[in-house]
């Protein structure tokens, strides 16, 4: 028996769920389009997943050479269909597809908007956990104007999704103003018919703390440094309770969702970089600033937010979380 595609949420729906929370009169198109737009596509990759019982190469590789899965094609092409809808998105880019290309919306009906946004994202991060059905992610930066290159993600990226695929479908939404006047973090539910907030407000909490997290990526890099692994050696000594699945979204995540954790991944000669900045980095650190923790290069100690994007293959390392987790970090490094 053949299943039947489930009804989605409208995207006025979305948006009347969540408009308090957005800046409705500064950005409208921001708040009535662009995200509610992106908020239905997780929702459809959420669907995919669930009915792709086969996890399989595509037969392709992404630009960087990376091989596609069957999933990540899939993906890349629910949140397409979702920017092509939307007017005010001018320009886009994608991991597996990492070059600025323009967008135009496929209805001669559309509303013309004099807002601007480039949206940058990875369809689906995680594809090395997913045959094994660990929680993967979508990764998304939204940036005011027809270029996310060459602007500073301090002031240009205006918002940042991460939807994350598990036992549930939910969705972490962060923007800021690009004066700074005012943000905001929030956590959604996604089913196949409806949106809910699940926290109108997702913030680190402030020490004390009952449990300490630590996620120590690119673990492989102890081995040829000295200072993360007496980090790592000191973390364990101190009972932190560690948190690592593989995979960047439900690492980042689960510190969100428990109000502690640092997220650390390292780079050495032999451990290369491989977290995109404009891929993974940037958004990432929005969503963590915006919560009110920091992320940081962990080869300079500057904050990720404070260095542009050049190119779309630029990577780096990251230390993310709370900020006495993340000036921890930073001491142990030297940096």
């Amino acid at each position: 028996m053949t299943s039947q595609p489930q009804p989605q949420p409208s995207l006025e729906e979305i948006y009347t769920t969540i408009k308090d929370l957005l800046p409705t009169s500064s950005h409208p198109s921001l708040s009535n389009s662009v995200i509610p737009s992106l908020l239905q596509s997780i929702q459809a990759v959420a669907s995919t997943l669930r009915t792709s019982q086969t996890i399989s190469q595509a037969g392709t590789a992404n630009a960087f050479g990376d091989d596609q899965l069957n999933v990540d094609v899939q993906a890349e092409n629910a949140i397409r269909d979702a920017l092509a809808a939307c007017p005010a998105v001018v320009t886009a880019s994608s991991e597996e597809d990492p070059k600025e290309v323009s967008t135009s919306s496929p209805s001669a009906t559309a509303p013309a908007t004099n807002e601007q946004y480039t949206v940058a994202f990875d369809p689906l991060d995680g594809s090395s956990i997913i045959a094994p059905n660990w929680t993967v992610g979508s990764i998304i930066g939204i940036w005011t104007g027809s270029s996310a290159l060459h602007q500073l993600p301090s002031k240009s990226q205006i918002a940042s999704i991460l939807g994350i695929y598990g036992p549930r479908t939910t969705a972490i939404v962060a923007w800021r103003l690009p004066d700074g006047s005012s943000s905001a973090c929030f956590e959604l539910g996604l089913s196949s018919n409806s949106v809910e907030i699940v926290r109108p407000s997702v913030r680190f909490a402030p020490p004390p703390f009952k449990t300490r997290y630590f996620a120590p990526a690119n673990l492989r890099a102890a081995a040829e440094d000295a200072r993360y692994s007496a980090l790592v050696s000191a973390y364990i000594s101190e009972k932190y309770t560690l948190r690592y699945s593989g995979g960047l979204v439900p690492d980042v995540v689960h510190a969100l969702v428990k109000g502690h954790g640092v997220y650390v991944s390292p780079v050495t000669e032999a451990s290369k970089a491989k977290l995109r900045r404009l891929y993974e980095l940037a958004p990432l650190a929005l969503i963590v600033e915006c919560a009110g923790g920091r992320a940081v290069d962990p080869a300079t100690g500057r904050e990720v937010l404070a260095t542009e994007v050049g190119d779309c293959d630029e990577r780096g390392g990251l230390v993310c979380g709370t900020g006495e987790e993340v000036g921890r970090v930073c001491e142990a490094f030297g940096i």
